[in-house]
């Protein structure tokens, strides 16, 4: 399990992890990336390399 989470002090609100999570884990709320579907992150550290801020963190449990 992985625990996925989004520093909105440094998102940018580019959608960069919105758009390239395979399954989907990341919506925009408030102009910002939130891992509404963390439960199904599988781990692949696609959205930690794809955040130009570094504002995804990804963690596993």
């Amino acid at each position: 399990m992985y625990l996925v989470a989004v520093n909105a002090d440094v998102c940018t609100g580019c959608e960069e992890c919105v758009n390239n999570c395979p399954v989907t884990v990341f919506d925009m709320v408030d102009g910002k990336a939130s891992p509404t579907r963390a439960g199904d992150c599988e781990g692949c550290e696609t959205c930690t390399s794809v955040c130009p801020s570094g504002a995804v963190t990804l963690t596993e449990m």
